[in-house]
């Protein structure tokens, strides 16, 4: 069982930059590929960046690919996005998840088995 807890959202403007942290429970948290995701108001959810269980892997969405950083904390059970160059279009909750295995590269959010509740990022132009 992994217990995730998101932090860092608020309003900035657009160019600007955001870092989301993601606190996670549970003494496997290094055993799980971790994601982050994010759905828009009216729009699906969408996967954002995931990184493998030592953090030396990452894949990202080809919408945030350059602007996004997504980097794991081991030790502290901690998972971060950094956000740089901030589009309105960025504009959406954000969600941590979790799920078992070593594919990060499966993007359906339907894989993974653990969520956060989601913390709102509003990019102001």
């Amino acid at each position: 069982q992994v217990q995730l807890v998101e932090s860092g959202g608020g309003l900035a403007q657009a160019g600007g930059s955001l870092r989301l942290s993601c606190a996670a429970s549970g003494r496997t948290f290094s055993r799980y590929v971790m994601g982050w995701f994010r759905q828009a108001a009216g729009k699906e959810r969408e996967f954002v960046a995931a990184i493998s269980w030592s953090g030396g892997l990452t894949f990202y969405a080809g919408a945030v690919r350059g602007r996004f950083t997504m980097s794991r904390d081991n030790a502290n059970n901690t998972v971060c996005l950094q956000i740089n160059s901030l589009k309105h279009e960025d504009t959406a909750v954000y969600y941590c998840a979790a799920r078992s295995g070593t594919n990060i590269y499966d993007s359906r959010y339907g894989t993974y088995e653990y969520w956060g509740q989601g913390t709102q990022v509003t990019v102001s132009s």
